[in-house]
């Protein structure tokens, strides 16, 4: 019992889920699995935290392509807004058929701010990770 207002099906779909970040040397993240290539990063932005944040399919509902480019965009703009750097990313789970979601791997943001953008876009969750580099699925419902 998660004491969460989320599906537990839905909840372990996320821990399933491979959280794929974009850029020079990709790599993926897992829940609560330590990732050597995010401590890198870390270390090379100077952060010691950061959240992989979607906009896409509010609540799990699923919208059209379209419509989630825009509320992808529209959470770009708003990190950008927030002076937030930030990595393209991709959550794609491993056989359930749901779309990849477009997604941003945010640089040096704390858990409360995160917390705050997740429940602004209309998200279940976020994934976040500190200085561990072990990314840990943070339920907003």
């Amino acid at each position: 019992m998660t004491g969460s207002q989320i599906e537990p099906d839905t909840i372990q779909a996320y821990r399933e889920t491979a959280y794929g970040i974009a850029g020079d040397q990709p790599f993926d993240l897992h829940i609560d699995v330590f990732s050597a290539e995010l401590t890198a990063l870390h270390a090379a932005r100077r952060v010691t935290c950061s959240a992989f944040i979607t906009a896409c399919n509010p609540l799990s509902r699923a919208l059209d392509e379209h419509s989630n480019q825009r509320r992808h965009d529209r959470l770009r703009r708003e990190l950008e807004r927030c002076s937030l750097a930030f990595v393209e990313g991709t959550g794609v789970h491993p056989s359930n058929h749901w779309p990849g979601e477009s997604s941003y791997l945010v640089l040096g943001i704390p858990l409360e701010h995160a917390r705050e953008l997740g429940t602004q876009f209309e998200q279940n969750a976020i994934v976040w990770s500190d200085a561990d580099a072990r990314p840990l699925l943070i339920l907003l419902r």
